[in-house]
């Protein structure tokens, strides 16, 4: 699973560019990347880890400014199609699972 934060925050005042930062930081704490400006990826080995990472977006959310999150399966991140320029270069890949014996 892949949960996807995309966000259009206000930073015309101090106090704006505070909690925008904040925001961001927030989502960098919790192992979101960057993808695009003001749209942050990050893998959830589960739907139920997923939910947990959106609660916690929940909780960063600033009181102005527009959030959207996205969850997607590994299988729909595969068939993004991303482009550099006219050439296509493949997607993120979803990180390997680590396995405890």
């Amino acid at each position: 699973m892949w949960v996807i934060v995309m966000f259009d925050l206000p930073v015309d005042t101090k106090l704006a560019r505070k909690q925008y930062t904040q925001f961001r930081k927030g989502l960098i704490r919790d192992g979101f990347a960057q993808m695009q400006y003001s749209v942050y990826t990050r893998n959830a080995s589960s739907r139920e880890n997923a939910a947990v990472h959106v609660a916690r977006v929940q909780g960063l959310i600033p009181p102005d400014g527009e959030i959207r999150i996205l969850t997607i399966t590994d299988k729909q991140m595969e068939r993004m199609d991303v482009f550099w320029g006219k050439t296509r270069k493949p997607p993120e890949s979803a990180p390997t699972q680590l396995s405890l014996f």
